[in-house]
């Protein structure tokens, strides 16, 4: 497992919101952007975030239909994941 996946909060968003259901749509990962954040927000899930997680087999992303769900290898940082969330009240105010 590479720690480089959960060190954007993009991505661990993304991997949290499979974590709770699965599949996902990825406009909910622009919804509270404001008109000004949207096209960088865009453009950084569809160059970076989504390519990177896609790579590394923890989400399979359909670009054409938008849809993101649990990839392959996503049962390897699914405990991490887990712990994440279960222990959200512990972690900084600034983490998703």
């Amino acid at each position: 497992m590479s720690l480089d996946m959960l060190s954007s909060p993009h991505r661990r968003r993304i991997l949290l919101a499979v974590l709770d259901d699965n599949p996902r749509d990825e406009d909910e990962f622009t919804s509270d952007a404001t008109d000004d954040e949207l096209t960088a927000l865009k453009t950084q899930l569809h160059h970076v975030h989504l390519p990177k997680l896609a790579d590394k087999g923890y989400i399979e992303w359909n670009p054409d239909t938008e849809t993101i769900r649990r990839g392959p290898n996503f049962d390897e940082i699914a405990p991490l994941l887990t712990l994440m969330s279960n222990h959200a009240d512990e972690l900084p105010d600034d983490w998703p």
